[in-house]
């Protein structure tokens, strides 16, 4: 019984943060690191998530997945633990520790309980991997040699290549052009000394952004903040990433694949966190393809034609134009008549924009289930990471609702008008011959 009306408190408690947006408190260290928190007393957790300007983009020449490798290895040792006594002090705390690194950005997350007694020991043991890893040759060794089996892996999955190959195609000489997880020259050529100089460069305070959420007061999300973070040296910022190329022509590159279907994607850069056009491209690509089953590339190519059970479309902004893509598996019989209509598809939806009926539709479906994006703390703190790391406002979630409602079908149509070119897009065709 008291389980189920906790059950239901909680419940309560989310629907009431999601109609009115989590509050968020901020503040700065004075190692430079920015700190957010959100106070969420309904169950007895707290999640922590740690964020660095330390993504693939700064990836050295010729040392391509060292930043993977030194996000994934800060667990591996620290302070004279070894990897199997971390693991075992979480799980006695019945903590949760992970971490992720993409092209932007890497992250360190802690979920605990927030009872003293065991989110003290869990906090102390996070602050340490966060601030003196080790980086044991022996762990190193394993986690490339992981590495090196990753990439014969891909090498074997017609999507994979799909996606590397494309965003070479896109992105050139970009940092975002290389895979977060590296290449097989640059994996062997990274030494123990690369992780400890990188790890030294990047996880500093004024690289950094640390959110808090969960069951503890503003004064104790303060001292938890000093103890993880405020420790760290000040160090400098990471310049950010400049601006990628506007693609001059079409590109079209097809990879023979011993496959019965071929993976195809097409696209462009898109648009960065925070661009002007954001909410309008957002809104016009639910509709093309971001819809899933209700979006017009679905109507299209997979109800009305059958060439493929999934098509897609959507933009992945970054700290610059991150890509715009389209995308579809299908037989390779099929392969050019699907081509053809997704592409037909989408220069009609940059030339008219969508319907009224479509508009309706789409921010019917956006509003209502926002909520379902922000009812739990991880979700609060994923959207606390991306506002502090990308300079959004702090208003951000109180203001998309409104923001969605508010967009025109002639703000989308300008918008794709003005920043989708169908006549200049990479294609990327993985799949084998007919």
């Amino acid at each position: 019984m008291y389980a189920r009306i906790l059950w239901f408190v909680a419940c309560f408690a989310v629907s009431a943060v999601a109609v009115a947006g989590p509050k968020i408190e901020h503040w700065t260290l004075p190692n430079g690191a920015r700190v957010y928190f959100v106070p969420a007393r309904e169950l007895p957790m707290v999640q922590i998530r740690a964020v660095f300007d330390a993504g693939s983009s700064h990836d050295p020449a010729g040392k391509s997945g060292l930043a993977q490798l030194v996000n994934g290895l800060l667990d591996e040792g620290a302070s004279g633990l070894s990897a199997d006594e971390i693991a075992r002090h979480f799980e006695n705390l019945g903590a949760e520790f992970g971490s992720s690194s993409d092209r932007d950005m890497v992250t360190v997350d802690l979920r605990s309980l927030s009872d003293p007694t065991l989110l003290d020991p869990a906090l102390d043991l996070f602050a340490r991997i966060l601030a003196t890893p080790t980086f044991p040759q022996e762990n190193l060794e394993r986690q490339r040699e992981q590495s090196l089996v990753g990439l014969q892996k891909e090498a074997q999955s017609p999507g994979a290549i799909a996606d590397r190959e494309f965003y070479r195609a896109l992105y050139g000489a970009h940092p975002y052009a290389q895979s977060p997880s590296g290449d097989e020259p640059g994996l062997k050529a990274i030494v123990r000394d690369d992780l400890v100089a990188f790890h030294k460069r990047f996880y500093v305070g004024a690289n950094a952004w640390f959110v808090i959420v969960g069951d503890v007061s503003e004064r104790e999300a303060r001292d938890i903040a000093k103890q993880l973070v405020g420790q760290l040296p000040t160090g400098e910022m990471a310049p950010a990433p400049p601006p990628p190329p506007a693609l001059e022509a079409a590109h079209e590159q097809r990879i023979v694949f011993p496959a019965s279907q071929t993976h195809v994607q097409i696209g462009q850069p898109g648009m960065r966190r925070g661009d002007p056009d954001y909410f309008p491209l957002y809104v016009g690509n639910y509709i093309l393809g971001g819809g899933g089953l209700v979006s017009r590339l679905s109507d299209e190519v997979r109800e009305k034609k059958g060439l493929s059970y999934s098509v897609y479309s959507y933009f992945m902004p970054l700290r610059v134009d991150g890509p715009f893509m389209l995308g579809l598996q299908t037989k390779n019989t099929q392969r050019d008549e699907a081509v053809k209509l997704l592409r037909q598809v989408l220069a009609d939806f940059v030339a008219k924009g969508p319907t009224d009926k479509e508009l309706e539709a789409a921010k019917k479906h956006i509003t209502g289930g926002f909520p379902l994006r922000i009812d739990s703390n991880g979700k609060i703190a994923e959207y606390l990471a991306v506002i502090g790391f990308y300079g959004l406002p702090l208003s951000y979630l109180d203001d998309f609702i409104p923001r969605v409602e508010a967009v025109t079908a002639e703000q989308i149509r300008d918008a794709f008008r003005r920043r989708v070119h169908p006549d200049k897009m990479v294609t990327v065709m993985v799949g084998g011959k007919r």
